[in-house]
């Protein structure tokens, strides 16, 4: 299959499993702050967000083994292929354990420091346990499946499988909520959707690569980067986990953590929508790097760094416009804890965007398996997050927690806008800081015509869908005129690309 189908087919399946994990995202938030508060919503929050630091035993693994596949799957050399997935299962094996003997501290360490009101400290613990054995059952049953798949650019069929994962999780979720079950009898039994997912991907790998022998000698020294990735992720993990986990810290407020977790949800759908589009592109990059094709390297990365920047501009500028009126709605009867507070929802937009702006830039750090040349960038842009975190909430509060993300942001987006073009594409640099100047530029022409709709309470969804549809709708057309005046040549290359896959696809 080509690398057009292949990105079609990840980019598509990307969309339905965003789509459903969108829908998912606000059933779930909105189901626990109606039947549970929004105490316990900010507890599951802040639990989640510390065991995600424990993701950090798996110590780059993932990505080295991807990185170290894309050579043998292009070979189809099956001898290294399985010596790979043969030592990426022992590791994995260990880190699971691993994981669950910290989960375990925590589950004891956690209701210590941690009091609600809602329920005692056996049952946080408990909860504890339970949310830290959901991630423990990643390491045994599927990471050794994704590993593959991902590396083969058929991450369309862990899409698939994530999406049943999903609907199944929601369903629980829903009916024994609804039933007045307990918090922790929930969360156990919406362990079954993991074990669905691990049966999918399991079925796929065995009928697809009956080669595979993960009982084969390992090649340990093909993971050699494992150590340079984990940096790479302690910066993921630090930008997902370390705003809950100061807030609940610092500030000691469950309530905070669940304003936090509202407006992250919103930003981390649009942000899920952004993500469809470059599903399976770091595996395609990786595979063209791999192969030395310079030319296709630097054709395609200028076309994808203008069509994602286009991408996010339309994309956070609505997000501005429609973000407040959605957070009133949605909201609406929840008195417990005030959520309508702008200048969060606006840092919130402005850090998602700044992360935004270097995803074309990281995704090559991925795809060329740059990892230990960037280990100190990633270090002082994740000491960045949390110093300034650290020293800005007890002032600021939530705020000033987001002012730390930004601040790191600013510093990482300066870093790989010349550290991609010097060590790896020797394009421009001129070329991407105009597209990133620009980006503003028409962000502030977007929103300006809406500003007065800002601070306006709508009444339904409906009212809400037309202002979306009306300011994406102005948002395009800002977006195509600048490009056509701006970056004409380019605009020309990703139209014949898009009529080039349009044929592929029939």
């Amino acid at each position: 299959m080509s690398r057009t189908k292949h990105f079609f087919y990840n980019s598509f399946s990307t969309a339905i499993l965003h789509l459903v994990t969108l829908v998912a995202g606000f059933i779930v938030p909105k189901t626990m702050l109606v039947y549970y508060g929004s105490e316990v919503n900010g507890l599951i929050s802040s639990i989640l967000q510390f065991i995600a630091y424990f993701n950090l035993v798996e110590a780059g693994l993932s990505g080295a083994a991807i990185y170290a596949l894309y050579k043998p799957l292009a070979e189809n050399n099956h001898g290294s292929i399985n010596g790979i997935v043969s030592a990426a299962k022992r590791f994995y094996t260990q880190s699971g354990y691993f994981f669950l003997v910290l989960t375990t501290a925590l589950a004891f360490l956690y209701p210590l420091y941690i009091k609600s009101s809602s329920l005692s400290r056996t049952e946080i613990s408990l909860l504890v346990f339970i949310l830290g054995v959901n991630g423990c059952l990643e390491f045994f049953t599927l990471a050794k499946y994704r590993v593959i798949l991902t590396a083969a650019q058929k991450t369309y069929i862990v899409s698939f499988a994530s999406i049943v994962h999903v609907i199944v999780n929601t369903v629980i979720v829903v009916f024994l909520s609804r039933a007045g079950a307990n918090i922790v009898v929930l969360r156990v039994a919406a362990l079954f959707s993991i074990f669905i997912r691990s049966a999918i991907l399991m079925g796929y790998c065995k009928c697809k690569y009956k080669f595979l022998d993960y009982k084969a000698e390992p090649d340990n020294f093909s993971l050699n980067k494992r150590w340079d990735v984990l940096f790479l992720e302690i910066l993921g993990v630090i930008h997902r986990g370390a705003p809950v986990v100061i807030i609940t810290l610092i500030l000691k407020d469950l309530k905070a953590v669940s304003v936090y977790s509202i407006f992250h949800m919103v930003l981390g759908g649009v942000s899920g929508i952004l993500g469809i589009f470059i599903s399976g592109l770091a595996a395609s990059f990786g595979d063209v790097i791999a192969k030395n094709e310079t030319n296709i390297l630097q054709k395609a990365s200028g076309e994808f760094e203008f069509v994602y920047y286009s991408m996010i501009t339309v994309a956070y500028s609505v997000t501005i416009v429609t973000l407040m009126p959605f957070i009133r709605l949605f909201t609406r009867g929840v008195t417990d804890v005030n959520y309508n507070v702008p200048l969060i929802g606006f840092l919130f937009v402005l850090n998602s965007l700044l992360y935004s702006i270097k995803t074309p830039q990281g995704m090559l750090v991925i795809s060329a398996g740059l990892y230990r040349e960037t280990r100190w960038q990633t270090t002082t842009q994740g000491l960045i997050a949390v110093v300034a975190g650290v020293l800005l909430a007890p002032f600021w509060g939530i705020q000033g927690v987001l002012a730390g993300s930004i601040l790191s942001n600013l510093y990482r987006d300066i870093d790989l806008l010349f550290f991609i073009p010097r060590n790896l594409t020797k394009l421009p640099v001129r070329s991407t800081f105009y597209r990133q100047i620009r980006i503003f530029a028409c962000s502030i022409i977007i929103v300006l015509p809406f500003y007065t709709k800002l601070d306006v309470a709508l009444n339904n969804y409906l009212e809400w869908l037309i202002l979306a549809m009306v300011s994406t709708g102005f948002a395009i057309a800002v977006v195509l005129v600048t490009s056509l005046i701006f970056d004409r040549p380019v605009f020309k290359n990703v139209i014949t690309r898009l009529n080039l896959l349009r044929g592929a696809i029939r």
